[in-house]
């Protein structure tokens, strides 16, 4: 039998519960009285631990007495189990214990089972026990080479053992000779031992592992007279005995008996017997070790075939067959893989596509079938998943496009094994479904009218999209080829105006629009997008005045009396818009005697006296005419053209000059007045020095600028005499001309330019400061602002 005293604990002050029962210990059938087994530790806070045996199976009073030791290390308590000074290991006789210990953690208690496996020592041989001088008795009736006794060494055929016997058997003492086979099977001669009653026969054995280890005994062979067997009987022949699983060691089986005087019992077969052994006086057949159909499927049934005997007279037997069925117990639920399965699944997902398959296994009995069902936890999608055989599946469509339509699928998946009492086990299930952008966006082509005149950020209208994926139409806008004009708000499609529109260069606009969806994902390439055209028409505005060229005309004209002479033609234009032909014209300054009047672009002066009479001296006119455009545009926007006519009139005296008009020109140049400005520009070198020099070079540079706008502004305040000069030479060259082609006396035509140069303006140029054009006169000085 096997002593085991836990030695010390292993405690560590983490946490206030006990976390340690149950423990298993595996050790091997070498280990010897008060050698080491393992290392434990009880997990206690604040406490040291007390460690009490409450019993042991199967019963011994070798762990009556139990000490417990706790060794601290490094903050740590430390413990080892080890065995009794007077242990000694025997698997054959014993290969599992069972010790129920109580821990005690201050005010908490809490029980559990030590488990110690005793393992067979292959490299061990074990001359002990009956194998030492064992008398085995038979009797002379006995079956030619049947099978005397048995070697108890364990696992001889395994490690490759010889056994032989190596003491003589010479006849005439020896009917024939002993055999012994590797399994440690002593067989009678072939000719049997009728006659050899009473006879001793000792046999020497020898068993060899190898070349180095051997081990040797002494076997003795008594043969008895043969004998009536009816001395010694069983009550029956045969038993049929179930028993469950869940037997601890120990535990009783069932008791055979039979009728003897003084009747002993034992196992014969199979021999050693791992799982059974029976009381040799009351024939009480009792478990040696635990029956678990799991990891031993062989021990759901055992024949053991049971010899009864009298002490006295051990010749006189008789054999009995018993057969332990074990049954299995449900002990354990179905374990299963995964135990929890947390999912998500795209709702693109087809019909039939199996999410999951579930592998459960009944550690009571692996072979089993087992039940699966699928229950869920909410109404929403039901019919969404089910399940077939050990698969999940989709059930149905999934989709996430309706509003509110994504959800999460909670159910559980019930597995039932077929054992009594019926144990369940539940595995979560957690399935959300996910959205998948799957459609593209959409937008139609919109046509918005504005007016070329409009102003930046005017709202033109809005781009409507659509997007059928979840959430309903939430798309972005982009402008496609970087449309300086036009922009389009990335999140409402507003389209607004940017820059200027101008009706005359371009009157249609199409701007290509973007629309991408907001489907959230990360990755920009996966997004879908669609696309539309806007168109903008541009609407027509009456923005440029009509131009007439030239704007300024000055022009001499004899009077006929009597007749309409046509003076000149206003020719005017719009430069940006060449197809504008229809204006109005009309004289709105000047006309003081209304001498003038306009048909259509032709201005005309009349000579038929329906007013006061004409004066005999040259008059000048300084008429206005108003041009404006007279199409349907509005607003009509207008321009002044400028005709200075120089009216020469009729004399009597003068028959030429009633008969002809002198060709003056209809247009005279104006002369131009140059006014050279001079200005200082520095060098590359000096660009440099400036910017070495620093301030000192600046306030140089600002008294050189000083001085040179002073000067400037001396210059534009007085005019150079050259160029008055120069003008006044200019003019009066011109009236030289036209008095050569004049056929009036010499005395008249130099009246006619003294007279006429006082009463007109001979100049026109712009101001230098303002910009602004004007008229002056050469020899008065005076101005008239255009």
């Amino acid at each position: 039998m096997v002593l085991f005293r836990p030695l010390a604990l292993l405690l560590a002050l983490v946490v206030s519960d006990l976390h340690c029962l149950p423990w298993s210990v595996s050790i091997s059938g070498r280990q010897g009285p008060g050698a080491g087994l393992r290392s434990f530790s009880l997990n206690c806070s604040s406490h040291v631990p007390t460690l009490k045996l409450l019993h042991v199976r199967p019963p011994t009073t070798f762990f009556n007495t139990l000490n417990l030791s706790v060794t601290m290390w490094q903050g740590i308590y430390m413990g080892k189990l080890t065995l009794d000074n007077v242990a000694q290991l025997d698997t054959l006789a014993v290969s599992h214990y069972e010790l129920q210990l109580q821990v005690t953690c201050g005010t908490l208690v809490m029980e559990g089972p030590l488990s110690v496996d005793v393992q067979r020592d292959p490299d061990r041989i074990q001359c002990a026990g009956r194998f030492i001088s064992p008398v085995i008795k038979v009797l002379e009736n006995i079956t030619p080479g049947a099978r005397l006794y048995t070697l108890l060494l364990p696992d001889l055929g395994l490690q490759g053992a010889q056994i032989n016997i190596t003491s003589a058997q010479d006849p005439p003492h020896f009917p024939g000779p002993f055999s012994i086979n590797g399994q440690g099977w002593l067989q009678a001669p072939p000719q049997g031992l009728k006659g050899q009653a009473p006879k001793t026969f000792q046999l020497q054995v020898l068993v060899t592992f190898g070349a180095s280890r051997s081990c040797q005994g002494l076997l003795t062979v008594e043969v008895l007279p043969a004998v009536p067997s009816s001395r010694v009987s069983f009550l029956e022949q045969n038993r049929n005995i179930t028993i469950p699983e869940d037997l601890v060691p120990g535990s009783t089986v069932a008791q055979v008996q039979a009728r003897g005087l003084d009747v002993r019992y034992e196992i014969l077969s199979p021999v050693p017997c791992p799982l059974f052994s029976i009381g040799p006086a009351d024939g009480v057949i009792r478990t040696t070790g635990p029956l678990d159909l799991a990891r031993a499927p062989d021990v759901a049934v055992t024949a053991l075939q049971v010899k009864a005997f009298e002490r006295l007279l051990p010749w006189a037997s008789v054999q009995l067959d018993v057969t332990v069925n074990v049954t299995p117990v449900n002990r354990w639920p179905p374990s299963c893989h995964p135990a929890l399965l947390v999912t998500q699944v795209p709702e693109t997902v087809p019909v039939g596509a199996v999410l999951r398959t579930f592998t459960c296994v009944d550690p009571d009995s692996p072979a089993s079938t087992l039940d699966y069902q699928l229950r869920f936890h909410g109404p929403p999608g039901q019919s969404s998943l089910c399940l077939s055989d050990r698969d999940l599946k989709v059930n149905a469509t999934l989709d996430c496009d309706a509003p509110g339509a994504c959800f999460q699928l909670a159910a559980s998946i019930l597995v039932f094994d077929d054992g009594q009492p019926l144990m369940s086990t539940e595995v979560p299930v957690l399935v959300t479904v996910t959205p998948v952008n799957e459609f593209s966006p959409a937008c139609n082509p919109r046509t918005f009218r504005v007016r070329e005149d409009a102003g930046p950020r005017t709202l033109l209208g809005s781009v409507v999209g659509t997007d059928m994926d979840y959430p309903r139409d939430s798309v972005e806008y982009y402008p496609s080829g970087g449309s300086a004009t036009f922009a389009v708000d990335r999140l409402s499609g507003e389209v607004r105006l940017l820059g200027p529109l101008d009706y005359e260069r371009q009157r249609l606009h199409r701007l290509p629009v973007r629309v991408t969806d907001q489907s959230g994902e990360p990755d920009s390439t996966r997004r879908r997008s669609g696309s539309c055209t806007v168109t903008v028409e541009v609407e027509d505005v009456n923005d440029h005045a009509p131009e007439c060229e030239p704007p300024f005309q000055e022009l001499t004209i004899h009077t006929s009396p009597g007749r309409s002479l046509e003076v000149t033609k206003v020719s005017c234009r719009v430069p940006q818009e060449p197809q504008r032909l229809a204006f109005s014209y009309s004289i709105v300054g000047g006309n003081s005697q209304g001498r003038f009047s306009l048909r259509g672009a032709i201005l005309v002066h009349s000579d038929i006296p329906s007013g006061p009479p004409l004066p005999e001296q040259p008059h000048t006119y300084e008429l206005l005419i108003r041009v404006a455009d007279a199409g349907p545009s509005v607003p009509h926007l207008s321009t002044t053209a400028t005709v200075i006519v120089h009216l020469v009139p009729w004399r009597a005296s003068t028959a030429a000059t009633s008969t002809h008009r002198a060709p003056v020109p209809s247009t005279r140049m104006p002369l131009l007045v140059t006014d050279t400005e001079a200005f200082w520009q520095p060098e590359p070198w000096f660009v440099v020095a400036l910017t070495v020099t620093g301030a000192l070079l600046l306030l140089t540079l600002g008294w050189l600028l000083s001085r040179l706008l002073r000067g400037l502004a001396r210059g534009l305040q007085a005019p150079s005499k050259p160029a008055q000069a120069l003008l006044l030479n200019s003019i009066q060259g011109t009236e030289e001309s036209v008095e050569g082609f004049m056929e009036a006396p010499r005395m008249e035509t130099r009246q006619a330019p003294s007279s006429i140069t006082s009463l007109h303006f001979d100049g026109r140029t712009q101001d230098s400061r303002t910009g602004r054009e004007y008229l002056f006169s050469t020899s008065t000085g005076a101005r008239r602002w255009l």
